[in-house]
């Protein structure tokens, strides 16, 4: 039974047009249409509109690890309230255990090389990022447009490349059934070679985001 921050492979399978990519290693989940045209417009417009360097938490000194642009998207625009309660719906999470809904946007050259969504106990930031609301559980990612080359999303440890592709959710467990952190949901969000690559991000944790 899933706990009040956490998704599960039965609920996701049970909502239409889910599919889990075949593997013993980690939850991966696919929706493709998931947003409309017209949301992924609008949202794209936000991004713009208030986007910004993105930072990492636990610097490891390359400079170049994380290329992209970030916008915390406000939870009182209709479209984004809007987005919060589709993922609420497809997730079964409460939106009060989400993270605020943060849009990300990569250009030529830009990319996010090979990570963990969770945080490192034992690492000095880890206090800092989960002392109130505890770890991350659950990813569910959106792509918001359709990329002219490259961009795509690898994870590595189970060689699984998925295409940006317009309106398409992702979603993934950050640990495995014992509760314990998985490593294999290690994922790189590759160089856009040509054009823009816009998605969505929300991160959902043990206890209530706060």
């Amino acid at each position: 039974m899933q706990g009040p921050g956490e998704s599960s492979a039965s609920h996701l399978m049970a909502q239409s047009g889910v599919q889990r990519v075949p593997s013993q290693r980690l939850e991966l989940f696919i929706l493709r249409d998931f947003l409309s045209a017209n949301e992924c417009e609008t949202l794209i417009e936000l991004i713009e509109a208030e986007r910004r360097p993105s930072t990492i938490a636990n610097h490891n000194g390359d400079d170049l690890f994380r290329t992209s642009e970030t916008c915390d998207l406000h939870h009182d625009h209709p479209c984004v309230a809007a987005l919060d309660r589709k993922l609420a719906d497809v997730s079964g999470i409460a939106p009060v255990y989400g993270e605020r809904l943060q849009g990300q946007r990569y250009e030529a050259g830009q990319e996010f090389k090979a990570h963990t969504d969770y945080f490192e106990p034992g690492h000095p930031d880890y206090k800092t990022f989960c002392a109130v609301s505890g770890q991350r559980t659950w990813t569910f990612m959106v792509y918001l447009n359709d990329v002219e080359a490259g961009g795509a999303t690898r994870f590595k440890v189970i060689d699984k490349i998925i295409q940006p592709e317009r309106g398409k959710l992702l979603a993934w467990n950050n640990r495995r059934p014992d509760g314990s952190l998985n490593a294999a949901t290690l994922h790189h969000a590759m160089k856009v070679r040509k054009g823009l690559k816009y998605v969505i991000t929300r991160w959902y944790r043990e206890r209530p985001w706060g």
